[in-house]
């Protein structure tokens, strides 16, 4: 982590770096801690977009286009670390119209956003996964061509915003989709280290820094001087670094054997490896720096399924470098590089604490102010090891459950199913399914007040306009009219929502037929997929035996809900009632957590109740206890046979579902009865 974002702080084009990690690993703290260690940067006194004043074509809003007029005063001052909220909206990302210069003045005057102050510095987005998807691409568009255009309310300005892109997540919170995952330059893997010796070290620091902070800074403040020395130097010396023909060559043999989409893996990678040679002190880029660039910009890019964990396979990237190293290119005319530039790999940890390159399994502890883990590498699969430490071990061989024996079948290929949506409109949290009254999306309509949202500015001044029209006495001497709060109009959108899918799955003897459980399993690992996608809740109950599970309580984490229905086993008897009820139970925590998330159902049984005393009236008990809820649901019949009982059709109208028969639960035809359903 440490050295990609020493790497990508070098050189922005790289396009900023992804931390993906458990909680409580000191992702947000190294990133707010990089800052301190960049150089400062030197800027116009008042420029509101932090233009270099170094650079004869750079523009500024701010500043005046003539080349003869004075722009001010040169100051230095300290990187700036802009942290962007989850919930900012385009207006604050982008900068819109100065409202209150509008509307007392008259005047058209832009209001810088987020993008313009982190200009030349870092943008820091906490739990990137949970952003909205469109300020998602907003920013790595921004990140990747150093520009923003902001075409809005009367308002035609573009600016610069070259900064170093980071975001942090925790994977069991959700993913980012493939292709927004893509648009990130490098991406990395931590953990919190396992070794005793190293949490103590830990804790004994964060102690110190809670006792005497200045002290504790103190301590270390040689070191970050000389972190920031070498940046500095790096910077300097990158565009002195030679990027041969061979080496070139060999960054494309790496992508295409990697058979990763694109070709901007061979950009990101090119451009790394040029950063890691400039921050090794080197001329040309070797062989060592596109290992090193590999490991950082290629294992989030190998992912062929949503949810394959990143990786990347360091045997395979050895046998395409080979042994030999490239061959040293002619030396360019002119100056070059100072000749004291050493080389990183000769450095020991304290010198270069940054400079542990990715894959590295020998490295000794830490130095004091040693900036990078040694934690296990980032390509060994970390999200795999991080989903299995959270999750309770399969069972390896059948096990009994009381009253037979449990199997467990894996799931059929997953494939893409068709979109399905919930009726109405709904108020939930922006997804990507079901039509929904937010704050994003396309505009159509005002309501009274200033509440959550953004302010309907034509709508504000109309209202203002027919208020006045009716009061002469409203205006001002000078024939302006005054606004007032009841005037405010707040912007009322339609987009999409996301919804919470509740799959009740019988998973008793009855259902434990190979074929049967393959077909079911094989089309909820399809509607997961889809609820990927479309950044839905999923959540998982089993019945069997004697009693119900929540095999996976609501979560965003749909790799998760893939490891658990693959393991998931089949035997025993059936109690539906409990099944039902712990349904109902799901959908009454998530009402008081989120009112507005709308559910739906999908039981999957033959209707059998054959666990406790009174099963069966325990069982439309509880069904008609989960339709008082007013949860749409779908009752799938996996009833065989030529001598039926119809008990899934009873089920479907106590539970006031639809009822769909056996014929239909095939992977395709369960989807089609899901996808289908409109509550």
């Amino acid at each position: 982590m440490g050295l990609a974002l020493v790497l990508t702080s070098i050189s922005p084009e790289i396009g900023g770096v992804l931390v993906r990690g458990e909680k409580g690993s000191a992702k947000s703290t190294t990133v707010r801690a990089l800052a301190d260690v960049l150089p400062w940067i030197d800027v116009h006194d008042g420029d509101r977009f932090s233009t270099d004043p170094h650079d004869t074509n750079a523009t500024s809003p701010d500043l005046s286009t003539d080349p003869g007029a004075a722009r001010g005063p040169v100051v230095s001052r300290p990187v700036r670390l802009v942290e962007l909220p989850v919930g900012a909206t385009e207006d604050r990302v982008l900068g819109s119209l100065n409202l209150e210069k509008a509307l007392t003045a008259g005047s058209v005057e832009f209001e810088p956003g987020l993008l313009a102050r982190a200009h030349r510095g870092v943008l820091y987005v906490d739990e990137v996964n949970l952003l909205h998807d469109h300020l998602v691409d907003l920013l790595l568009d921004a990140a990747a061509t150093g520009q923003v255009t902001v075409e809005r309310d009367g308002v035609s300005i573009g600016h610069s915003a070259r900064f170093v892109l980071i975001g942090t997540m925790n994977p069991e919170e959700g993913e980012l989709r493939p292709q927004l995952l893509d648009r990130f330059g490098l991406t990395v893997e931590v953990a919190a280290p396992r070794d005793p010796a190293l949490r103590v070290d830990v804790v004994r620091r964060r102690l110190a820094f809670d006792r005497d902070p200045a002290a504790f800074v103190a301590t270390y403040a040689t070191q970050q001087a000389e972190l920031t020395r070498r940046i500095a130097e790096a910077r300097a010396r990158i565009d002195d670094v030679t990027l041969g023909d061979a080496a070139l060559l060999k960054v494309a043999e790496v992508c295409a054997a990697f058979e990763v989409d694109g070709l901007r893996a061979d950009i990101v990678t090119a451009r790394t490896a040029v950063a890691h040679a400039a921050w090794a002190g080197r001329r040309f880029v070797t062989r060592a720096d596109i290992r090193a660039a590999a490991l950082l910009a290629l294992p989030h890019r190998r992912r062929r399924n949503p949810f394959d964990a990143p990786g990347l396979d360091e045997k395979l990237l050895d046998e395409i470098l080979g042994d030999d190293d490239l061959p040293e290119p002619p030396e360019p005319e002119g100056p070059t590089p100072a000749d004291d530039a050493t080389d990183a790999s000769d450095e020991s940890p304290t010198e270069a604490p940054a400079d542990i390159e990715p894959g590295d399994t020998d490295s000794t502890d830490p130095a004091p102010g040693d900036t990078t883990p040694t934690d296990p590498d980032p390509a060994q699969g970390a999200a795999s090891d991080d989903i299995a430490a959270i999750l309770p071990p399969a069972p390896q061989q059948p096990q009994p459950t009381g009253d037979g024996t449990s199997t467990t079948v894996k799931s059929g290929d997953a494939y893409r199913p068709r979109l399905f949506t919930v009726g109405g409109l709904g108020h939930g949290t922006p997804g990507r399914r079901s039509r929904a009254l937010g704050d994003t999306g396309r505009r159509v309509g005002a309501r009274p007040g200033h509440g959550a949202g953004a302010l309907h500015l034509v709508e504000t001044l109309r209202a203002a306009a027919e208020r006045h029209a009716t009061s002469d006495t409203a205006r001002t001497a000078e024939g302006r009219f005054t606004l007032h709060a009841s005037d405010l109009r707040t912007a009322v959108r339609e987009g999409r929502e996301a919804n919470l899918l509740l799959f009740c799955v019988d998973a008793s003897g009855s259902m434990a037929a190979r074929k049967r459980m393959t077909q079911v399993k094989a089309a909820i690992l399809s509607l997961l997929t889809d609820a990927y996608r479309r950044r839905d809740k999923v959540a998982l109950v089993s019945f069997r035996g004697t009693d119900a599970e929540l095999t996976l309580p609501p979560t965003g984490s749909i790799e998760v809900a893939v490891a658990l229905l693959d393991d998931l086993p089949a035997g025993g008897r059936t109690p539906l009632a409990a099944g039902l009820l712990t349904a109902a139970d799901v959908v009454r925590r998530e009402r008081l957590r989120d009112a507005r998330l709308r559910p739906l159902l999908v039981v999957v049984t033959d209707g059998r109740a054959t666990a406790g005393t009174d099963a069966v009236a325990r069982s439309r008990q509880a069904a008609a206890h989960l339709a008082a809820l007013g949860v749409p649901g779908v009752v799938v019949d996996c009833e065989e046979g030529p001598l039926r009982l119809g008990l899934a059709r009873i089920l479907a109208g106590h539970l006031e579902a639809e009822h769909v028969p056996m014929a239909r639960v095939s992977a395709t035809g369960l989807v089609d009865v899901v996808n289908g359903r409109v509550a």
